[in-house]
């Protein structure tokens, strides 16, 4: 097999064992994150409805002027902190953590924990 394929399966079954966790837990909003190469999103969704309470990004316009000279790492943590406020304004305090196939470090650990510490809990 060759590399990148190895690397699809390394990242669908990680998507999996994730995705099977979460759905022990239905009854709480999800958080759920997205990493790409050059930006981060994070949106809290309550799948009993199937709607998106919460969303914030690096690709947005929120973030334009205070972006700039800071890190990929420090501009993930300014998404969680964003997304924990709207999420509390939309009556949201306990969420499950969605990282997706992304290893939990660098970027989606720096989200995860600004969002603790902005009062998000899980």
């Amino acid at each position: 097999m060759n590399e990148a394929r190895v690397k699809g399966i390394r990242q669908e079954r990680r998507r999996r064992s994730v995705r099977s966790n979460i759905r022990r837990t239905a009854n709480r909003a999800r958080l759920s994150v997205h990493r790409s190469s050059k930006h981060i999103y994070a949106q809290v969704i309550d799948d009993a409805t199937g709607k998106t309470l919460a969303a914030a990004s690096t690709a947005g316009k929120t973030f334009a002027g205070e972006t700039g000279g800071k890190t990929k790492t420090e501009r993930a943590a300014l998404v969680g902190a964003e997304v924990a406020k709207r999420a509390q304004a939309a009556g949201v305090e306990t969420v499950v953590f969605d990282r997706g196939a992304a290893r939990y470090h660098g970027r989606v650990r720096a989200l995860a924990d600004a969002a603790r510490e902005a009062g998000l809990k899980f």
